[in-house]
């Protein structure tokens, strides 16, 4: 019985040593910080000539994995090949002059390894600004079964652009305090994407961002944080402020009425007693994408949810176009 004992607790220990090993190991980056935030310019695509309306569209784009988003089911590589071409089809028909994503994977074995963010600017956009606020060996969700692992993820938030884009921040917002330490290790850092892009000489703020989903008071501060960033440039640049808001239009406790509510701020493709619902793509019942800009430098011309790109995500892309004044 003693040498049962033993050999139990010796077996104990090193699945205990196994565990930490892979945590650490799985929860560690697989790129520089430098790699974080880039800006990639492409020379050989033809420039757009000077015109006086521009467009803009967001888009989470789920990655591609359509209404099986986070869940733990079987995905084949059809699913995001098709979803892709899908994409590629309907971007290439409204042709946005910039397009802000979130969700987008660079490197990861959930989406096969595919860079969704090249495959895309491969319709001309010449300029593409990127953040990345997923960098994991190992990302073990969903937790079960294992097969349905996401495993290696580099993802993230970018902006394709056919004008020049001349700078770019990346501002990692708050984090759910209320994490467990374990599971705080693999969550993925919610960002405020901040780019100039040049329009006809004037340089154009666009925010992109994607804020948190499941903890109400952690997606409140990030709002007030985007929301002092959107006010700072607004003073002094044409700026837009787009992305996944995961705040639902038609919650009136909800904390994106306070941007609603500013007489100077649009928003595009809305209406406020019946608004264009952005997700779910099955059966879309929820407003929580946007478009807002200044409308003392912006005119607004005319906008639209995308229902064109049906369930190549989970959400609905919102799209707008503009004049500067």
């Amino acid at each position: 019985m003693k040498q049962f004992v033993k050999y139990f607790f010796r077996i104990l220990v090193l699945l205990i040593i196994a565990l930490v090993v892979f945590y650490f190991w799985a929860s560690s980056s697989t790129l520089d910080e430098k790699e974080y935030a880039k800006i990639i310019t492409v020379d050989e695509f033809t420039k757009p000539k000077n015109d006086s309306i521009f467009s803009i569209a967001t888009y989470n784009i789920g990655y591609l994995s359509g209404m099986t988003n986070n869940r733990a089911v079987a995905k084949p590589q059809s699913l995001f090949d098709n979803n892709l071409q899908k994409v590629l089809t309907e971007t290439k028909k409204i042709n946005p002059d910039i397009i802000a994503f979130q969700e987008i994977d660079y490197d990861a074995s959930r989406s096969f390894h595919v860079n969704q963010e090249e495959k895309i600017a491969a319709l001309g956009y010449n300029y593409r600004a990127r953040t990345v606020n997923w960098d994991e060996r190992y990302l073990p969700f969903p937790y079960w079964p294992p097969s349905m692992h996401f495993g290696k993820v580099i993802s993230g938030q970018s902006i394709l652009s056919k004008y020049l884009i001349k700078n770019q921040e990346r501002i990692v917002l708050q984090r759910v305090e209320s994490e467990p330490f374990y599971r705080d290790a693999f969550y993925l850092e919610r960002l405020a994407q901040i780019v100039k892009v040049e329009l006809n000489d004037k340089e154009v703020v666009v925010i992109n961002i994607h804020l948190e989903a499941f903890d109400k008071n952690t997606r409140v501060q990030q709002f007030e944080k985007v929301l002092g960033i959107y006010n700072k440039y607004a003073q002094d640049y044409p700026t837009i402020l787009l992305g996944d808001f995961n705040s639902r239009a038609r919650d009136y406790q909800a904390i994106i009425q306070k941007i609603f509510a500013m007489k100077e701020t649009g928003n595009a493709a809305f209406n406020f007693q019946n608004p264009p619902n952005t997700f779910d793509t099955k059966k879309p019942f929820e407003r929580i994408d946007y478009i807002f800009y200044t409308k003392n430098s912006i005119e607004y011309i005319s906008g639209k949810v995308l229902n064109e790109f049906g369930q190549a995500s989970d959400h609905l892309p919102v799209y707008m176009e503009f004049r500067l004044k």
